[in-house]
């Protein structure tokens, strides 16, 4: 058997490791037709079949399960080579991917990103919207948007400030429902769940409010959706203060509960600390979310 192709090989594990085509394309900065190509040649070149299809989901067959273990090592070493010599590059330019909440990206991020174009020009930002962690490791982002401070080996992050969460409603919502005075009447109020209504109802006991997971009517994992409904008088979700105070006609409720704190971060990898692009963006970043 001839060797084996490294691009071939780094298309597969970007693949393994990200769980679809278009993750890995995103993440190797290529085309999804080409990452596509290059894993069939692998399985080509290696005579074996790596992925099974299970509806849109990619499933590693237990030959590509063995082949991942092998070849884990390199990538690792390939994602720390790209670190180190991204973090050294001494231009003021070049792409900068931002991995934020939906609702930070929708709402805090476009007044920001006008800053950096001002700023910095010949920067590229890329949004990331997401309400999972960024792998920053993998290069999923160059800098995280965070609302916990950094777990992992390696990374780095500035604690800029903590803001506040509240349950709001629309005046259209007041207006057909009144107020509800105490946090357990709460329960009664055309709750949203935000993402795994098991997880919210739970969090949502420990405050007082007794709901259980199937007292939802609408839940999503899209905050923004959640906010729209919240709008549109379907019901009573929390949101962060700065979002709320930027959106007309919502009602925040029980002001005599205590707030929701939410921590606000911005993380990075240490190796990208000396890349002057990211210093910059993450400067900005940290300035203009502190004023929040």
């Amino acid at each position: 058997m001839r060797t084996a192709d490294w691009n071939h090989l780094r298309a597969f594990h970007a693949t393994a490791t990200t769980g679809s085509l278009s993750a890995a394309a995103r993440q190797l900065g290529l085309t999804q037709p080409t990452l596509s190509r290059q894993v069939a040649a692998l399985e080509e070149e290696l005579g074996v079949s790596l992925f099974s299809r299970r509806g849109r989901k990619l499933v590693l067959t237990e030959t590509g399960a063995d082949l991942l273990n092998h070849i884990r090592t390199m990538g690792e070493a390939a994602d720390a080579v790209a670190l180190a010599a991204s973090g050294r590059a001494e231009q003021v330019g070049g792409r900068v991917s931002i991995s934020v909440t939906d609702t930070y990206a929708a709402y805090i991020l476009p007044s920001i990103v006008e800053r950096i174009r001002t700023e910095a020009p010949q920067v590229t930002v890329a949004i990331v919207a997401s309400n999972e962690l960024s792998n920053l490791h993998r290069r999923e982002a160059d800098i995280a948007i965070r609302h916990a401070a950094p777990d992992q080996p390696g990374l780095t992050g500035q604690h800029v400030r903590d803001t506040q969460a509240w349950f709001y409603v629309s005046q259209d919502w007041v207006a057909r429902n009144g107020l509800p005075a105490r946090p357990q009447d709460l329960a009664g109020c055309d709750l949203i769940a935000f993402e795994d209504a098991e997880r919210y109802s739970a969090y949502l006991n420990g405050m007082g409010i007794p709901v259980e997971a199937t007292d939802f009517r609408m839940v999503s994992d899209s905050s923004v959706a959640l906010w729209e409904m919240v709008r549109r008088g379907l019901g009573v979700a929390p949101m962060l203060t700065e979002i709320a105070e930027r959106t007309p006609d919502v009602v925040r409720l029980l002001p005599d509960m205590a707030p929701i704190i939410v921590p606000v971060w911005v993380v990075t990898h240490r190796e990208l600390e000396a890349s002057p692009r990211i210093r910059l963006v993450q400067r900005i970043l940290a300035e203009e979310l502190a004023r929040l």
